[in-house]
């Protein structure tokens, strides 16, 4: 499998501060990779580093064969990136703003067919703030295609969702994927990340503590005699809600 982004001993410090603590992993081309760990892990100071966001303090990063050190405008030619929290402007609506956004990228885009590809054909004409919360993230990751990235970082990207916008967001994923993208995902729901992930890496206090597929990971920690304190039913509460709210994604 082509590798295409490899991270060498990357560190940041913010002062006497170390962030990130030598991190190396590497991402194969066409998967969906997530990055897990508590609030103040350096997942996010990673990822904002691969997207030349923010600056590192040393190592060695490569996005498609490009050197973020040398080569950072490149890379930012073949990435999509959204962000925990996004701002539009509040007077455009939906057609408006891909527009707004093709032209920064110097791309012709068919905004009825970008917004298809979300399902949100029919809120064409509808202002950003006039969207449901899912709605919102669903138009926010349909601007990290405009320019038909090679690579997709997501970053919690369904914080505070509904259960039913939730899986929407996680079929909206898949079918990024099924497009060729690799996609980079942060998040704090273990169920997605096993949902989605082809690997994880799982980052605590600046380190890497474990990576691999999630389904390793389970069997490894099985293979240590772990139990559960309480036996687990074989549907949850979200089973529920989802089953009584119905499958088919939603314009809501």
């Amino acid at each position: 499998m082509k590798k295409i982004i490899e991270v060498k001993n990357l560190v940041k410090n913010y002062g006497n501060f170390r962030a990130v603590k030598g991190l190396s992993f590497d991402v194969y081309e066409g998967e969906i990779f997530g990055l897990l760990g508590p609030n103040g892990a350096g997942k996010s100071t990673t990822l904002e580093i691969i997207e030349t966001l923010r600056e590192k303090t040393s190592g060695e990063v490569l996005v498609n064969g490009f050197n973020l050190d040398t080569q950072f405008n490149d890379i930012k030619q073949i990435i999509g990136v959204q962000l925990q929290t996004s701002g539009y402007y509040p007077g455009l609506n939906l057609t408006e703003l891909i527009q707004l956004f093709s032209g920064l990228y110097n791309r012709k885009v068919n905004a009825m067919e970008l917004l298809k590809t979300v399902n949100l054909e029919e809120k064409a004409k509808a202002k950003f703030k006039e969207l449901s919360g899912g709605q919102k993230q669903r138009f926010s990751v349909a601007t990290t295609l405009i320019n038909e990235p090679k690579i997709v970082f997501l970053d919690e990207p369904t914080t505070g969702l509904d259960p039913q916008a939730r899986r929407n967001l996680w079929e909206l994923v898949k079918n990024i994927q099924a497009r060729g993208t690799t996609v980079i995902i942060t998040t704090h729901y273990m169920d997605e990340a096993e949902y989605l992930c082809d690997r994880v890496a799982i980052i605590d206090s600046g380190n890497i503590v474990a990576l691999d597929t999630p389904g390793k990971l389970i069997d490894q920690l099985l293979a240590t005699g772990f139990e559960r304190p309480k036996q687990m039913k074989a549907a949850n509460l979200e089973d529920v809600f989802i089953s009584l709210t119905g499958h088919a994604l939603r314009g809501e």
